[in-house]
């Protein structure tokens, strides 16, 4: 059921999702094309705040927090495993693996690779207090129109 609490999530993680976007293009080798890296990890963005922390507000300030947080891990887990797909089936197209199971197996190596390039601490800070923010909305917004 559409509720304030939903939407605010959903639009908290989606400008999380923009911002730190924004963050991690600097981040990969110069040339890279992104496409629509940004609008796919908005829309990740939306769908985690809508599905997954709109649905759990109501339970208080540290719970809210928390919820942020995790929200904010799941968006990013979500969007590394479909980058990690988009550039499997890249390579994929290029005859680069020998079979499927090589294929399905560098979804996981691409997506660990990924991290690691977005592991620093200035998109991790903005992660974890966009997280603590957007569930303190969210439960904000859940007291405010119930």
């Amino acid at each position: 059921m559409p509720t304030g609490a939903r939407l605010t999530a959903a639009l908290c993680l989606a400008l999380l999702a923009f911002v730190v976007s924004g963050q991690v293009m600097p981040l990969v080798p110069e040339g890279t094309d992104f496409g629509y890296f940004t609008h796919v990890n908005i829309v990740l963005g939306l769908l985690t705040g809508w599905i997954f922390m709109g649905r759990r507000v109501g339970h208080g300030l540290v719970p809210a927090i928390n919820h942020g947080l995790t929200g904010a891990a799941v968006m990013v887990l979500w969007a590394l495993f479909i980058q990690g797909s988009w550039e499997m089936f890249r390579q994929a197209m290029r005859n680069r693996f020998d079979g499927p199971f090589e294929a399905l197996l560098a979804i996981l190596t691409i997506s660990v690779d990924f991290f690691f390039v977005i592991a620093v601490p200035s998109v991790l800070i903005s992660l974890a207090v966009g997280g603590c923010l957007a569930g303190l909305l969210a439960e904000n917004a859940h007291k405010r129109w119930p």
